[in-house]
């Protein structure tokens, strides 16, 4: 996103982040739903709960406030508790998502990824006492090794580097069983401990949007599923399209591949082993961190259930979308059928007069083999008996009628559709006399019409007729001498130059 002044005023208009750190009850929303709901880690909690939580932080918040300030603390919060969260839950803020869990008719409350955002926003803003690059620069540049060797289609490239790799590993082992091993000081493991803090806790963040994004999915979906009037098969390839299209995209791939991580028991132990023997260090008990870092791994199994109870969801909505719509069907089916037994009973013993059902086309049309046309054969070609007469000695008609089929021009759309979409990459339209201008005609006016019989899905023409141009090339020998009358010659300094004049042409994007 472009950093200009258009869009940041939209930005600051539209976006939950923004209007929370402009709203004069910041420090109030922030400061409170860090505590109920980022620092314990928790996803939703239930409208009672988290009322009962608020009207307790309001309470002392205005009991601090009547003993600075006076009785003006007593209505600096005016409204109850309740109020406060609907009004943060609203549409036009949009920090909290109310909603109703399955099975309960309890409303729940959860953080959106706008507020969370904002409030790690405002924790990076105080002053830390200690700021580790060594720990970064090397995750940095263990990303971009990874990067490069996973990328590697050399086969002679890949084992050099693991070659290499393992003449380290092999060095270090040896120094190791001479008694030299390399320890880290404490100030290492303070600056890694705290990149693993930071980025742990981006991760449970991270969560809440993927599972923001699953949730829009099954709100259209149920959506279009209440308002649908059409066939089950259309509605189910719709539906099932863009589900692929989040489960296939880069944020999709790369959740099922975290989550497949996760789900190992192995890996779980050896996050358990790991997190117990770095929080037994001395120089990281020094920095005296929250000890519920040690089940992070559990909090972020949570968090990945709850966006995989989110896809469970969808899929039960669409099988109850299919069982009701069979029902309904059913149903409609038997209905005809009983109208059908109840009218023919009434029938019976008095039929009406006349004619009671007609059905079309009751009759078989019969087509016998014998009724066929015969063959017919072809009227054979009739050939003249013409004696061949020679040609000129010298072969000049020969030698002509060869040149012309030599100078035919043949214009290739593809390069004229490949310049117009590499001219609209930093723009929003073009005309065809910049166009020209950028690159000029080489096949002269048949490259001209090229260009105004261009069909690109990536771009649109718009002819402006009260507007005419004027474009130039310089011929090729031999080239547009069939369209010389259509075209204005300009001889300058010994240089022919063609002209055509046209309404302006405009490339739209």
């Amino acid at each position: 996103m472009t950093l200009d002044y258009a869009s940041l005023d939209q930005l600051r208009q539209t976006h939950p982040a923004w209007r929370l750190l402009a709203s004069p009850h910041a420090a109030l929303v922030a400061s409170f739903l860090q505590r109920v709901f980022i620092a314990p880690n928790l996803r939703v909690i239930a409208q009672a709960d988290l009322a009962e939580a608020l009207e307790d932080e309001l309470f002392g918040l205005r009991e601090r406030l009547t003993g600075g300030a006076g009785r003006a603390g007593e209505t600096a919060f005016p409204k109850p508790a309740l109020d406060y969260l609907n009004d943060w839950a609203a549409g036009d803020k949009g920090w909290l998502r109310k909603f109703y869990a399955q099975g309960s008719d309890e409303p729940q409350f959860d953080l959106t990824p706008a507020t969370e955002r904002a409030i790690g926003w405002l924790a990076s803003l105080s002053q830390r006492q200690f700021v580790g690059t060594e720990s970064r620069l090397l995750t940095l540049f263990d990303l971009l090794k990874q990067m490069s060797e996973g990328s590697q289609t050399d086969a002679e490239a890949r084992l050099q580097e693991l070659q290499k790799r393992r003449d380290a590993i092999d060095a270090e082992m040896e120094r190791v069983r001479h008694g030299d091993m390399a320890l880290l000081d404490d100030t290492a493991l303070k600056d890694r401990f705290q990149q693993f803090m930071q980025i742990a806790r981006e991760l449970l963040s991270d969560f809440r949007e993927v599972e923001q994004n699953f949730q829009s999915l099954d709100r259209r979906v149920r959506e279009r599923i209440a308002l649908w009037d059409g066939s089950k098969g259309l509605l189910l390839a719709d539906i099932m399209g863009e589900r692929d299209a989040i489960s296939q995209s880069d944020q999709g791939r790369s959740f099922r591949a975290f989550w497949d991580f996760l789900m190992s028991s192995s890996r779980q132990d050896e996050l358990t082993q790991l997190l117990a023997h770095v929080l037994s260090l001395d120089p990281v008990a020094e920095l005296k961190p929250d000890q519920r870092i040690k089940r992070v791994h559990y909090d972020w199994l949570e968090a990945g259930e709850h966006t995989q109870r989110t896809v469970a969801q969808l899929s039960q909505q669409l099988r109850r979308f299919l069982d009701d719509k069979a029902w309904l069907e059913n149903r409609r089916i038997m209905d005809l059928l009983r109208s059908i037994e109840a009218r023919a009973l009434g029938l019976r013993d008095t039929p009406p007069p006349g004619e009671v059902m007609t059905v079309a086309d009751s009759a078989a049309e019969i087509d016998l083999p014998i009724e066929r046309p015969l063959h017919q054969p072809s009227v054979k070609p009739a050939i003249a008996a013409t004696v061949l007469e020679a040609g000129d000695e010298d072969g000049s008609d020969t030698l002509a009628s060869l040149q012309a089929l030599y100078a035919q021009v043949v214009v290739d759309p593809t390069r004229l559709s490949r310049h117009v979409r590499r001219s609209l990459a930093d723009r929003a339209q073009v005309t065809l006399a910049e166009l020209c201008v950028t690159q000029p005609l080489q096949q002269g006016l048949a490259e001209l019409v090229g260009y105004l019989q261009l069909s690109d899905p990536g771009f649109k023409t718009v002819i402006d007729d009260t507007i005419s141009e004027t474009i130039s090339w310089q011929p090729e020998a031999g080239m547009d001498n069939n369209n010389s009358s259509k075209s204005n010659k300009n001889s300058s300094a010994g240089v022919l130059h063609k002209r055509a004049r046209l309404p302006r042409v405009i490339f739209v994007k």
